[in-house]
């Protein structure tokens, strides 16, 4: 199992790197957390690593910090969440938020992240509020096809990351808009939050 990469960035995009580490290039998928920690393209990186086998699939998730793959690793453990919802739900909070939500049972903010239905937030808290005492989170956190000319790299790369979390592209584009009107952020993560809260 590989638990751990250092390498350099060969691509990246809000949910997913390619890392070289030994000459081998190595696709990992992240959660925007881990994205907005990371160096740009080239630049050296060290992931901690999860990896998914199943018969058909061999899979890994990357996280920039261990509390990340912590609670990712608690919310696999969950009946019903797989590795990609489990990426989503990491995407939708903050890791901080996202723990103290699931200790303060707050079913209501679980439900606005895309992708957690009701049923899916109330086992999540019924299955880890009691385990996750003692978890800290971390302080994390060419255009391809499909992106905006008339959006900058970021903004584009936003676009991305909500379409990948189910937004359709339309609604994705307004909430950005939207963002744009108010008075961007200049960082991703603050400006991706506000964007996630619009399309919700």
């Amino acid at each position: 199992m590989i638990g751990h990469l250092r390498g350099a960035i060969l691509e990246k995009t809000p949910n997913r790197i390619v890392i070289e580490a030994g000459g081998v290039g190595y696709e990992v998928l992240i959660p925007i957390s881990t994205y907005t920690a990371l160096p740009n393209e080239g630049a050296p990186a060290a992931l901690r690593v999860f990896t998914h086998v199943r018969e058909d699939t061999l899979a890994l998730f990357g996280f920039a910090t261990p509390e990340e793959k912590n609670v990712f690793e608690r919310l696999i453990s969950v009946s019903g969440i797989g590795p990609k919802l489990a990426l989503q739900v990491l995407s939708g909070l903050p890791t901080a938020d996202l723990v103290a939500a699931i200790r303060g049972g707050d079913v209501a903010r679980l439900v606005r992240i895309p992708g957690v239905g009701k049923k899916t937030a109330e086992r999540i808290v019924l299955e880890l509020k009691e385990k996750m005492t003692g978890v800290e989170a971390g302080a994390h956190g060419a255009p391809p096809p499909g992106t905006d000319p008339g959006l900058s790299g970021m903004e584009n790369d936003i676009l991305s990351a909500l379409q990948n979390l189910g937004c359709s592209r339309a609604a994705a584009e307004d909430a950005v808009r939207k963002v744009k009107e108010r008075g961007a952020p200049d960082n991703f993560e603050p400006f991706f939050r506000q964007a996630l809260a619009l399309v919700r």
